[in-house]
């Protein structure tokens, strides 16, 4: 099971909030097009879906790239944009053995319960030297992450989840290579303000799972924050490549 349901109220605060825009897709277009290396035909599984965001970035920005999201909630595909979506979770991936040429898990490697058999399936559908690209905070990697430093608290949730050397490892036994990674930078919001006043505390993982004296805390921080200071939000992300 995720972490935390996805039910309604946290699909609908997902839909509203988590999308990335302009200069915040950017830097992740430029990051996909140099592991992906697409090209019309390619078949790319979007996996853990979510609403469709991706998927629908994808197939705009690359011409004749076919996606296949898969979303294991209910809500979530409830609220798809993109229509090329099927029930489906990591560990029962409903695709035919090698019929994809890449994988994108986006905030989603966090709430795979059995790495292993994640990744056992991925290899399973990817043809040979396809790569997995998995968009993530991964433990121990928050320092650029801007919501870590007004909610310190949700550190000790991040921390929980796996590693980058744990998911190497998963894959490696799958029969993967070598991995790769990188930080990418995205612009999160316009600026403080823009971030506090569209926070919802069920789009963040994180934030569900502290109290909610640590939430209200740093509620408070942030929005003293965005009083002082102006100019966009930056974070970044890590972009983990396996083969």
């Amino acid at each position: 099971m995720a972490r935390i349901a996805y039910h309604e109220a946290d699909a609908e605060a997902f839909a509203a909030t988590r999308h990335l825009t302009g200069d915040g897709l950017a830097a992740w277009r430029a990051a996909v097009a140099r592991h992906l290396v697409p090209r019309p035909g390619m078949r790319l599984l979007d996996l853990g879906a979510g609403t469709g965001s991706w998927a629908r970035s994808f197939t705009s920005w690359f011409p004749g790239v076919a996606v296949v999201a898969v979303e294991p909630s209910a809500a979530m595909r409830a609220r798809c944009v993109f229509a090329s979506l099927v029930a489906g979770d990591a560990g029962h991936i409903p695709l035919a053995d090698g019929s994809v040429d890449g994988a994108w898990l986006s905030t989603v490697i966090h709430h795979v319960p059995d790495l292993a058999a994640a990744a056992r399936e991925l290899r399973r559908v990817l043809r040979p030297a396809a790569p997995v690209l998995i968009r993530s905070a991964f433990a121990g990697r928050h320092e650029a992450i801007t919501l870590f430093d007004h909610f310190p608290e949700a550190v000790r949730v991040l921390d929980t989840y796996p590693g980058i050397a744990d998911v190497e490892a998963a894959f490696l036994d799958a029969g993967f290579g070598a991995a790769t990674v990188e930080q990418v930078p995205q612009v999160t919001a316009s600026s403080l303000r823009e971030a506090a006043a569209g926070l919802r505390r069920e789009a963040h993982t994180p934030l569900q799972l502290i109290t909610d004296a640590e939430y209200a805390a740093g509620v408070q921080r942030l929005r003293e924050a965005a009083r002082v200071h102006s100019g966009p939000v930056i974070d970044a992300l890590d972009l983990l490549v396996l083969r």
